[in-house]
């Protein structure tokens, strides 16, 4: 199935983004074992996370709406947000994913979800790390992270993601916030 992923993503992506979807893959894999998951479930998530990132907005809302998802304001204003939940209904459909945790990890891979299962965490922090991302020195610290402790990588990540929507005033959606706030406390209760 990955070949006819590749290839609807072929069509649907830009060269750039596909080489980020495959970067994500593997560092998902690779976390995965590091972290004792299934590494198979997590490059399948990894595969399937943008499927629906160059989707038009009206689309993306139209198919937001159909599956009956809750839109609030700020998806409504920024449908680019409602991506991870399309891109899960994308795999659901078009290459039937069933498995539950995998759709989940796609959902959440943008705006994060407080009380995340570790195969959505993988797949949030290999999204913004994977190593297309670059490799300034932040990011090179933030890898070694996720090697080590994957809740402390979430909230590092949700740090970075936050610094980023500030430094250039885009708006900011409560979910992030909220992540990162339970990473933290979940990385606390983990060291005591």
């Amino acid at each position: 199935m990955r070949d006819q992923v590749i290839a609807w993503l072929s069509e649907n992506v830009s060269d750039h983004r596909l080489q980020h979807i495959l970067g994500v893959e593997q560092m998902s894999i690779q976390l995965a074992k590091q972290h004792g998951i299934d590494p198979h479930k997590a490059g399948v998530a990894g595969l399937m996370h943008d499927l629906a990132k160059f989707f038009p907005p009206t689309q993306l809302l139209q198919m937001a709406q159909e599956e009956g998802l809750e839109i609030d304001p700020i998806c409504q204003t920024n449908p680019h947000l409602l991506h991870a939940d399309v891109s899960a209904i994308v795999a659901r459909e078009e290459f039937g994913i069933k498995d539950e945790e995998i759709l989940t990890a796609i959902k959440n891979h943008t705006l994060g979800s407080p009380a995340m299962c570790p195969l959505s965490c993988i797949l949030f922090v290999a999204d913004a790390l994977e190593p297309n991302r670059g490799n300034t020195p932040e990011l090179e610290l933030m890898r070694q992270v996720s090697w080590e402790n994957l809740y402390k990588s979430v909230r590092q990540t949700c740090d970075f993601s936050l610094k980023y929507l500030l430094n250039t005033h885009k708006t900011i959606h409560p979910r992030t916030i909220l992540t990162r706030n339970w990473a933290l406390e979940t990385t606390r209760n983990l060291a005591k």
